[in-house]
């Protein structure tokens, strides 16, 4: 075998090595970080928003479009759905689970109920039930300022398209003695009626 051929043999292997490689350490971080595509560890605000579970929700205090106070005592007697989003901004996404919420009769029982958060006032909110009436069959709290979204530290989650003051698309389940079950922050800002159903189903067993 001539030189030549002997010093691309020795480059391909070395090659085929580094390749493979490579694939080991990917395979390895991805596994280690617990995200199942590599890309990054689980976020200090992830981890945050984890440690709520199995736990009652911090004492929080927010009000209806009447201006009726809701206390976490509120929550107790039903299983609780807590959807917090930046509200009006967040078109069409935000909307389209608000109104999902109230339209759909699985949320709106003796033993389920879900509340929409929104950092808005009830007045600005207004103009996005003039655009979407079905947003008006929905529950909504009021969240102006986004103090309780920063009280349980969802304004810095992958979901907030701005991070450090609003919050994004993120789910808060309770069971009927206020305990935190569930906790989902969801960046692709899907629907998830059938989901929360599935989690509130399976915590009640």
């Amino acid at each position: 075998m001539s030189n030549n051929k002997k010093s691309l043999l020795a480059l391909g292997i070395a090659i085929t090595l580094i390749v493979l490689a490579s694939a080991y350490f990917l395979f390895k971080n991805s596994s280690s970080t617990g995200d199942p595509r590599g890309l990054t560890k689980p976020s200090p605000a992830d981890a945050s928003l984890n440690s709520l579970i199995g736990k009652p929700l911090p004492d929080i205090q927010l009000q209806d479009i009447n201006g009726k106070v809701y206390t976490n005592a509120s929550f107790k007697g039903k299983n609780t759905v807590l959807f917090f989003s930046e509200g009006l901004m967040c078109y069409p996404a935000c909307w389209n689970q608000i109104a999902g919420f109230g339209t759909d009769p699985r949320f709106n029982t003796g033993e389920i109920q879900a509340l929409s958060v929104l950092v808005d006032s009830s007045r600005d909110w207004q103009r996005a039930i003039d655009k979407m009436p079905e947003l008006a069959k929905a529950n909504t709290l009021f969240d102006v300022g986004g103090s309780v979204s920063g009280k349980l530290g969802l304004l810095s989650l992958p979901s907030s398209m701005h991070r450090g003051s609003l919050p994004g698309h993120t789910y808060i389940v309770l069971d009927k003695d206020g305990i935190v079950r569930y906790v989902d922050d969801d960046p692709n800002m899907a629907m998830a009626n059938d989901l929360l159903i599935e989690k509130i189903t399976e915590f009640n067993k």
